[in-house]
């Protein structure tokens, strides 16, 4: 425990005993030292209960107004439902892709371009085709469902996913 005199400001470092009276070694003023409470370890405690529970909560709020489903940043939803394998007339192999796309807001939306992006098996894009869907205008809370033949070369083809194209959003508020 550390403790300075009154009269000179002289500093001493004192083991943790009970409170008492203590004399300076320079000018021999005599005080009463009292040994410290835990009370300031209860409220650095406690702060740093304060300071986490905070953190806590502004982390969750910020998850919960950034997530992907969040309906009022990404009102369009695109999702396939199926991709197949077809061979056509010039016995080449190709990709249908099926999908659907969803208005969850509750405004209407006029549907963007979709690209299908193809991937081989490490994970690398080996195409972009992009393609405007059936309809023009989502009402809100419908679902449009989409078919697209993917042109090129499928054989190294592991993995299929759909994208909207940059869209506008509805009426403001």
């Amino acid at each position: 425990m550390k403790i300075k005199c009154d009269v000179c400001k002289t500093e001493y470092s004192l083991p943790n005993v009970s409170s008492g009276m203590v004399r300076c070694a320079v000018c021999g003023n005599v005080w009463h030292c009292n040994k410290p409470s835990n009370k300031s370890a209860l409220m650095v405690f406690f702060a740093s209960l304060c300071a986490l529970l905070a953190a806590t909560v502004f982390a969750v709020a910020v998850i919960v107004t950034s997530r992907h489903d969040n309906p009022k940043k990404m009102p369009l939803v695109a999702t396939l439902t199926n991709v197949s394998t077809i061979t056509d007339d010039s016995g080449a192999n190709r990709l249908v892709v099926n999908g659907t796309v969803t208005n969850r807001s509750d405004d209407i939306y006029g549907l963007p371009d979709l690209i299908i992006i193809s991937y081989d098996a490490k994970g690398t894009p080996l195409s972009h085709q992009r393609f405007m869907p059936s309809a023009t205008l989502l009402d809100a809370g419908q679902s449009v469902n989409f078919s697209h033949t993917l042109s090129g070369d499928v054989s190294g083809v592991k993995k299929v996913t759909v994208e909207l194209a940059e869209y506008k959003q509805g009426p403001e508020k």
